[in-house]
């Protein structure tokens, strides 16, 4: 493979000095290391060719061989006849191919050897340390309201055909995103993860506010004026709600620990919201109310 111009890789002029050789690159191999991109070809393509580049350019020797023209970008020599060359990487020649001695990578007061800089830059990991992981999948799991409501845990299938149990996270809202180590695709530095991204569904009768749940409740007029015992509907199923005698549309009954978990593991309420709901063309209700009149100044504080 054809190698770019080191100078063009690490974005310096030729007469750059060693100091921004140095910077160039710490700043290329910080941006694009295997550790921090684990699902980008094209960085760690990146990450390869500043090491290539700057190999090249730490050395003073290698470096002003280039400048003359007498090796290319690999370190390969330009002329069959140059010297130093004792073959490229991979020959078999078991030489270095930029005809250094031991001291390679100390000139021009870079006090630099492969490692040295990687142990600097990554906390003594080389270049070779981090192999890339698998790539992560992506799933969006959509969690029936009274399941979500209650945490009960949910099944999901994954892409290789296997399913796993998903633990419902206290205090979760739609668009969480939930992750299963190591169900992704695999990789030389192993598997990567699964994202399952939790949708709440929604509900026919049921609303949510906040941690609290709320429902409409439809009672007749009967029901509201003289009381009554009413099965309603909970999250966790059907409970029993008296309803006082004169329980005007509107009121509002509250049912502690009926709402969603919250993330201290405390759960929020439901709240019943009384609607009285009256016949359409009812005669005996229209003869009712025509002999009945209610004395009371409703709308006296209203100031109309």
């Amino acid at each position: 493979m054809t190698l770019r111009d080191p100078y063009k890789v690490l974005g310096v002029a030729r007469g750059a000095s060693a100091a921004d050789i140095k910077k160039a690159y710490r700043t290329l191999a910080k941006a694009n290391h295997p550790d921090g991109n684990a699902d980008n070809p094209a960085a760690l393509e990146r990450f390869k060719e500043a090491n290539s580049a700057y190999e090249l350019l730490s050395d003073a020797e290698t470096r002003g061989r280039f400048d003359r023209g007498e090796i290319d970008a690999a370190g390969n020599p330009t002329s069959p006849f140059a010297t130093g060359f004792r073959g490229g990487p991979g020959s078999g020649g078991g030489g270095d191919p930029f005809g250094r001695g031991a001291a390679s990578g100390r000139a021009a007061g870079f006090q630099f050897g492969g490692e040295d800089l990687f142990s600097e830059l990554f906390g003594g990991r080389g270049a070779r340390s981090a192999p890339v992981r698998g790539a992560d999948i992506s799933y969006r799991l959509s969690v029936a309201f009274e399941e979500a409501a209650t945490l009960t845990p949910q099944r999901v299938t994954l892409r290789d055909g296997k399913t796993s149990e998903i633990k419902l996270p206290p205090g979760f809202k739609s668009g969480v995103q939930l992750r299963l180590a190591g169900k992704g695709d695999v990789g030389p530095g192993g598997a990567g993860d699964a994202l399952i991204t939790v949708e709440v569904a929604g509900h026919r009768f049921f609303t949510r506010a906040g941690d609290d749940v709320r429902l409409d409740l439809p009672v007749s007029l009967k029901e509201a004026v003289a009381g009554a015992k009413l099965r309603m509907p909970t999250v966790e199923g059907a409970v029993t709600l008296t309803l006082p005698p004169g329980t005007s549309s509107g009121k509002v009954f509250r049912l502690k620990g009926r709402g969603f978990s919250r993330a201290d593991g405390s759960r929020g309420d439901q709240l019943v919201t009384v609607m009285v709901d009256l016949p359409a063309d009812d005669a005996a209700l229209a003869g009712f109310v025509a002999t009945w009149d209610d004395p009371r100044p409703l709308r006296a504080g209203l100031g109309v």
